[in-house]
């Protein structure tokens, strides 16, 4: 069984993706189940984790609806306000759904670092974590010590960083980056998602940029921590589905290791056999 960790739809008409400019070319269009089911068939897919791309209770809604009707997308990843007074009321509805597997605030685009930390947002951690919901950490690698604290403080929150904490492989920046997710490799129990990599590594990467960086993150995650995701349709920014795909196979060491990081790991991260 091979699932996808880490996909994305959105319609442009909906108008809540600030992020999404016509400046970013191939990625300026509609994407929704019809576009990414041939990369699923083509390749063996049986499963998603749909995650979201803006950040609005609205745009969970609208993936909640996508997942009842497209029963390959497996669970959802949404968001809610975590700062609003309704943040655990609007958990609580939420989570009533059976395919609402995480939440993700957009952490990377938050001007204070230590945001997470917060004293206002322990109820809301709280509270996902007796909602059984895992907390997808969209961090950068400045943000790694505070996230190494957060999960100190909630051990029992179900944690995993998306595409290793986005390190800085087009300048071959490794070493402060490695030191910091060791650091939370080690002292939590969280999970990795290798995906992302290669967007991070720009235009006319090669496998030798990222030899070093998914090396240290199956050393430090192991192959029962790390989950693979393609990072659909963001990944077209540099290349395509498949070969992102095939160079992470070539990245796991063996068939169990790759059972795992390409499937079983996802189950359990996010609760699947729960639901």
């Amino acid at each position: 069984m091979i699932i996808d960790a880490h996909q994305h739809f959105w319609q442009l008409e909906r108008w809540d993706y600030g992020w999404l400019t016509p400046d970013l070319d191939v990625l300026y269009r509609d994407f929704m189940p019809g576009d990414l089911t041939p990369h699923l068939r083509q390749h063996n897919i049986d499963g998603t984790i749909l995650v979201q791309a803006a950040p609005t209770i609205a745009e969970t809604e609208f993936l909640l609806k996508i997942s009842d009707e497209t029963p390959f997308v497996l669970g959802v990843v949404g968001w809610v306000d975590f700062e609003a007074a309704s943040a655990i009321d609007n958990i609580i509805r939420l989570a009533k759904h059976p395919k609402l597997v995480g939440l993700r605030p957009m952490i990377q685009d938050i001007a204070d670092d230590d945001w997470m930390l917060r004293p206002d947002l322990f109820p809301v951690f709280e509270a996902m974590i007796q909602h059984n919901l895992t907390f997808d950490a969209l961090v950068l690698p400045r943000h790694l010590p505070q996230l190494c604290r957060l999960l100190s403080r909630h051990p029992e929150l179900r944690c995993v960083i998306d595409h290793g904490a986005k390190p800085d492989i087009e300048n071959g920046k490794l070493d402060s980056w490695a030191r910091d997710i060791a650091a939370v490799a080690n002292s939590s129990n969280a999970y990795c998602k290798l995906s992302g990599l290669i967007t991070e590594a720009g235009e006319g990467w090669t496998p030798s940029q990222l030899t070093p960086y998914v090396a240290h993150l199956l050393e430090t995650f192991g192959t029962k921590r790390l989950v693979w995701g393609s990072d659909w349709p963001v990944v077209t920014l540099v290349d395509n589905y498949k070969n992102w795909l095939d160079l992470a196979i070539s990245f796991i060491p063996d068939e169990p290791a790759r059972g795992a990081i390409l499937g079983l790991n996802a189950y359990e991260l996010y609760g699947l056999s729960q639901r």
